[in-house]
């Protein structure tokens, strides 16, 4: 049973991945500073799993402490999830996400070739091709310099594990480029929990349907789209999980000195007020929204072509935005239960 390391496995994404691994029939080892994730995602886990979570609670950045987790779990592979996310924040704090996003890379990276270790997943995304010419996004569009910090640091890191991996003696790298995770896992144990305000648009919808916040502000309304609104590929995070552990398969098969990008997505653009008029079909409830000004940093439109994750990954989205939603929604009310 291979070993696999998953930074910020306790986050959002990395908590679905983990289940993913380990019914795959991989050994994850999470490690996660619990910064942006909260203690009891770990006892979720082990009772969706019905078996016991390896997690250590520190910074990926300590380089020592990482290498003795590496060393004792025997680590054969990594998934990187442990970069900060927010667009908005990126913009007010740089600064501080060139150093988690890109430093912190960097001496991942370096690790990864004194332990030997030869697969790594990249955890990257749809901004590093900023505001696309032509709809949808492929791989081979141009990556034009990114909206925001966040942005950047991906392009940045994709740069530096292609780099990386063509000198390599050791190991593999795969980007995968992936667009707007939502829902939830069907047990309604795990899911997306920003800490304050959210960033993200779902779990500021299920919040706001909730009564936690007053009012949803729809951020611009005057772009050049159908109903004015940004459109965006909205992919439920089961699906984004599976797609992890296609990647580890599929990088198994290349030979050492590998590189590539994948996009992650449905294929399928939704925009602001269509996710909201689903949300309301699919769950019954009535979202109280206003139309603000644009954000800084956000694009007009974007989703994703898939063709290279069907035929190079084996792998395709099965859920619907419907389903997503409906899932948030599922795991909102179940917070409630609980509080």
């Amino acid at each position: 049973m291979q070993t696999i390391l998953v930074t910020g496995g306790a986050g959002f994404i990395g908590s679905h991945t983990a289940i993913e691994l380990a019914q795959a029939g991989y050994r994850p080892v999470i490690v996660d500073d619990f910064s942006n994730s909260e203690h009891f995602v770990v006892e979720r886990l082990e009772k969706i799993l019905g078996a016991p979570v390896v997690c250590y609670e520190q910074d990926y950045r300590d380089v020592t402490a990482l290498k003795s987790v590496i060393d004792k779990e025997a680590v054969t592979g990594i998934i990187h999830f442990a970069a900060h996310k927010s667009v908005g924040e990126s913009v007010e704090k740089p600064l501080k996400y060139y150093a988690n996003n890109v430093a912190g890379l960097i001496d991942l990276l370096q690790l990864c070739e004194e332990s030997a270790i030869k697969n790594f997943v990249f955890s990257s995304s749809c901004t590093v091709y900023g505001e696309p010419d032509k709809l949808p996004v492929t791989e081979d569009s141009p990556l034009k310099p990114a909206a925001s910090p966040y942005g950047t640091t991906k392009q940045m890191g994709e740069s530096i594990l292609r780099d990386a991996s063509a000198v390599s003696q050791t190991f593999n790298g795969l980007s995968l480029r992936y667009f707007n995770p939502i829902g939830a896992h069907e047990s309604a144990l795990i899911g997306e929990l920003p800490k304050g305000v959210p960033a993200n648009l779902v779990p500021y919808i299920t919040q706001t349907a909730a009564g936690i916040q007053p009012k949803f502000t729809v951020l611009g309304n005057d772009y050049p789209t159908p109903d004015g609104t940004c459109i965006r590929d909205y992919i439920h995070v089961v699906d984004l999980a599976k797609a992890h552990v296609k990647a580890l398969s599929y990088l198994e098969k290349q030979p050492v000195a590998f590189h590539d990008f994948i996009n992650v997505g449905t294929g399928t653009g939704s925009s602001v007020l269509k996710v909201i008029k689903t949300f309301e079909k699919v769950t019954g409830q009535k979202l109280p929204y206003k139309f603000g000004p644009r954000r800084q940093g956000d694009l007009v439109s974007t989703y994703a072509a898939v063709n290279k994750a069907n035929d190079e990954l084996g792998w395709q989205s099965e859920k619907t935005l419907a389903d997503g939603l409906r899932d948030a929604w599922r795991w909102q009310q179940s917070l409630a239960k609980k509080s």
